[in-house]
Order: structure tokens, then sequence, then C-alpha cells
């Protein structure tokens, strides 16, 4: 009887040991990045011509049909965005083709969320005659935030707090 019990036990932890094994390995490996490649045709637009934008989303090797897409565009220093969803064309694809009054440099931001992810690529285009671009350090534009002076700033606020 005591054979049993000790070949039960050991059994029995032996299949604990592979269990917690096989969950350990199942933790280190991470999900791959969801990747968006923006493009825009043509690279120069021209006033009342449509141009096409294209946001390609996959995971790893993997195309993502299921994403939320918002392609948000405006015009270099206007403060009107305009923000549109765009639905799953084909193939992992979502596609917005859009004509333009007004000549000038614009700007697009994919907002994509896929998979508890979220990716956002910023593009350049113009439509005509280039306007005046935005300044990389505008105050809404995290293109050139310095986050060493943000740091800074928040330290100095820390040590005011006890004055």
């Amino acid at each position: 009887m005591k054979k049993i019990i000790i070949i039960f036990m050991a059994v029995l932890c032996l299949s604990i040991v592979a269990s917690c094994s096989n969950q350990k390995e199942k933790a280190d490996t991470l999900p791959k990045m969801v990747k968006v490649d923006l493009s825009i045709k043509p690279d120069k637009g021209e006033v009342t011509q449509p141009i096409t934008f294209e946001a390609k989303v996959t995971q790893g090797k993997e195309i993502v049909k299921d994403a939320e897409v918002i392609f948000e565009i405006w015009r270099a220093n206007d403060e009107k965005h305009e923000k549109m969803e765009i639905k799953h064309a084909e193939n992992g694809i979502y596609r917005l083709e859009k004509t333009f009054s007004r000549e000038g440099t614009y700007y697009i931001i994919s907002h994509v969320t896929a998979r508890d992810m979220h990716n956002m690529p910023k593009k350049e285009f113009t439509v005509g005659k280039p306007s005046e671009p935005e300044d990389s350090k505008h105050k809404d534009s995290m293109d050139g935030m310095n986050m060493d002076e943000h740091q800074d700033q928040d330290n100095h606020d820390k040590s005011n707090k006890g004055n």
C-alpha cells in the first residue's frame, strides 16, 4: 500500500512540475506588434483630383481584418482636423479616397487599434503648391517633444509642493 501511495505522490508531483513549466513558456512568448504601413498615392496630389490613403495592418505575417481604423487629416497650421472611421477593404488594407479643394501641405495620422495594441503613424503630403509646414515643436505635436524638459519640470513641480 505504501508503494502505491509513493508512486501516486511521485506522479502527482511530476504532473504539477510539467504543468508549471508549460505555463511559464506560454508567458515568455509575447505577441507580435501590430504594424501599420501608411501609404499615399499619388505622393503629390492636385486640387479636386482624388488621393488614395491606405493603411495595411499586419501582426507578424498575419493580416488584420478586424482593426479599428480612424484617419485624421488636416491642413498644416489649421485647427480643424477631420476624422473618418475606415472599414476593412481587402487583405488587411483600410482605404480612403478623398479630394481636396485647397492647395497646401497636409498631414494624416492613421489611428489603428487592434488586438489590445495602438499604432498611429503620421505622414505629410501636399496638394498642389505646398503651404508653410507645421513647426515640429508645435504645442499639440509629439514629434518635437523633449522628454528631458518635461522630466525637469516634473521634478521642479514635486520639489515645490513641499513649500
